[in-house]
C-alpha cells in the first residue's frame, strides 16, 4: 500500500496520513484502493481496503467517515456516540485520543488541523462550494486553540492549471473577500478566456485560512489530477477516493 505521510511539524502524539490509489483490491475503474462507498464500486472491495488501510496504519479504531455533501457542517467526534449512519457533514473535529478523522476526495481540497499542543484535531473536506460556504471557517470555530497555535495541511487537490470554473464562481469568491481575485486567471482557451477562469484552490484556501488568524500553512503542492498516483474526478469518471487521515494517540 502507497502511502504519503504529510510533512509538517506535528506534536508527537498526533498522527497523519494520506492515501493514494495503490494497495487496495477495487477493479477498474476504482482501482485499486478506493475507499468510498458511493461511486459504484463494489462495497465487498471497499470494505476490505479500508481494512486494509486500517491494518496498514494501525489505527486506533474505523476512521469517521462521513456522509460529505459539499456543505459546511462540522462533526464533533466523541466516543462512545451512538452512530448508525455516517454523518452528513464535510468536516470532522475531536478532542478526544483515539478517534480517527478522515475526508475523501477525488480533485476537492482535503484540509487537515491540528492545534500544536496536539489535544485539538480535525479534517475538512474542500471544494470551491465548501470554501465558498465556510467549511474551513466552521472547523476552526471548534477549536479551543487560539489560530496561531493551529497547524494546517493541504493533501491533493486539482491544480489551478486544471480547474476551469465559471465567471459566476469567481465572482462569488471576489464578493466575499476582493484578495480572491489572485486566485484565478483566465481560462487557457482562448475562446473562453473572458467567460471562464482557472481557479487555485490552495490559494482560496490560504486566503480564508490567513483570513481566520491560521499562520503554519503546509502542503498544497500535490496535483490530484495530473499526478497519476491520485485519484481525479475531471481526469476519469467514474472513479474511486482517496482519504486523508488524522488521530492522535
Amino acid at each position: 500500500m502507497t502511502l504519503l505521510r504529510p510533512a509538517w511539524p506535528l506534536p508527537p502524539q498526533v498522527h497523519a496520513a494520506q492515501t493514494t490509489r495503490s494497495g487496495g483490491i477495487s477493479l477498474a475503474p476504482y482501482a485499486t484502493l478506493n475507499l468510498a462507498t458511493h461511486v459504484g464500486d463494489d462495497l465487498v472491495h471497499v470494505q476490505t481496503n479500508r481494512r486494509l488501510l486500517r491494518e496498514q496504519l494501525a489505527l486506533p479504531g474505523e476512521p469517521m467517515w462521513l456522509e460529505q455533501v459539499h456543505g459546511s457542517d462540522v462533526y464533533v467526534a466523541l466516543h462512545g456516540s451512538a452512530i448508525t449512519q455516517p454523518p452528513r457533514a464535510d468536516a470532522a473535529y475531536t478532542d478526544q485520543p483515539g478517534l480517527a478523522l478522515a475526508v475523501l476526495t477525488a480533485d476537492c481540497l482535503p484540509v487537515l488541523f491540528a492545534s500544536r499542543d496536539g489535544q485539538e484535531i480535525a479534517a475538512s473536506h474542500a471544494g470551491w462550494r465548501g470554501l465558498l460556504g465556510g467549511v474551513l471557517e466552521a472547523t476552526l470555530s471548534h477549536f479551543r486553540s487560539p489560530p496561531s497555535e493551529i497547524l494546517a495541511w493541504f493533501g491533493p487537490a486539482i491544480s489551478q492549471a486544471a480547474f476551469e470554473v465559471g465567471e459566476e464562481v469567481r465572482h462569488a469568491f471576489i464578493q466575499h473577500d476582493p484578495t480572491a481575485c489572485s486566485a484565478f486567471v483566465p481560462s487557457s482557451r482562448p475562446s473562453l478566456s473572458t467567460r471562464h477562469w482557472q481557479a487555485d484552490l490552495y490559494q482560496l484556501a490560504r486566503l480564508r485560512c490567513h483570513a481566520a488568524g491560521i499562520q503554519s500553512i503546509h502542503g498544497g503542492d500535490l496535483c490530484s489530477f495530473s499526478d497519476s498516483r491520485f485519484y481525479s474526478y475531471r481526469r476519469e469518471t467514474p472513479t474511486g477516493r482517496m482519504a486523508s487521515l488524522i488521530w492522535r494517540s
